[in-house]
């Protein structure tokens, strides 16, 4: 069994511990992407659209498919090895190691998590992350900006454009309660797996939301492959916690079945 406090690794189906030397380069690189899921069960939510993300993400950045048949038997084996059936597991795709083939795909396995129900607060900070629609791997803006949310005091930060629009939270998808739909910030930003599920379960718009605009809503939710949870407050913003929205979204959300992986 995996120490809890520890990550079991493999890197293409072999465990990192025997790392074969021409890798390494690659991995020094952080040019690559990703995707974080829960399973439970040897199963994860939503898991069609964590394998669209992983193969549009190849394309993108090597110019190659990613088969998700591969994807879901290096996500099994490396299960497998750490003794859970039960994790946070995240998928990594980096270049070719030396002498070409196939890109590089590293299985991370983790203890699970759970979304904690408490509401939430977040610190609007001046940054928006490059390249949006990809959830990439390296950059120091995300961590940083979470860093110094944590330190003033707020749960997470909330990334903003030059003129107040919102995008997204640092490792969050956010969303305001209108008291008709979910309204989703139209700034780039990444489509978070969750995001992708709940819209097609409750109603829900896109538009662009300012900061300056957050008064004229009724409530706010993040969410990310945790779960998601309400949102207290924004910078000095106050919002009341809306309890018939939260049991709406987490009663729609709970319907998603866990695929098999």
């Amino acid at each position: 069994m995996t120490n809890p406090s520890h990550a079991h690794i493999e890197i293409d189906g072999r465990p990192a511990t025997g790392l074969d030397p021409a890798v390494i380069p690659v991995l020094q690189g952080a040019y690559g992407h990703f995707t974080a899921m829960q399973v439970r069960d040897g199963r994860a939510r939503g898991l069609a659209l964590h394998l669209e993300r992983l193969d549009h993400g190849t394309r993108e950045l090597f110019g190659t498919d990613l088969d998700g048949y591969r994807v879901r038997s290096l996500v099994r084996h490396a299960l497998d090895g750490s003794g859970r059936s039960e994790a946070g597991v995240r998928v990594y795709v980096y270049g070719a190691a030396a002498g070409g083939g196939a890109p590089t795909v590293v299985v991370t396995v983790r203890e699970p998590r759970t979304m904690p129900g408490a509401p939430r607060s977040m610190m609007p900070v001046p940054f928006l992350r490059p390249v949006p629609h990809v959830k990439h791997a390296g950059g120091v803006g995300q961590p940083y900006y979470g860093r110094a949310a944590a330190l003033a005091g707020f749960d997470d930060a909330l990334l903003t454009g030059p003129g107040g629009e919102i995008a997204e939270g640092h490792i969050t998808n956010v969303a305001f309660w209108d008291g008709t739909s979910l309204v989703w910030p139209d700034a780039p930003a990444l489509r978070g797996v969750t995001m992708a599920l709940l819209e097609r379960l409750v109603p829900s718009v896109r538009r662009e939301v300012r900061l300056a605009d957050l008064g004229g809503y009724r409530a706010a939710v993040l969410m990310n492959s945790q779960g998601l949870a309400p949102v207290h407050r924004i910078g000095t913003t106050e919002f009341a916690v809306d309890g018939e929205l939260m049991r709406r979204l987490y009663e729609a959300y709970g319907t998603v079945p866990w695929d098999e992986i």
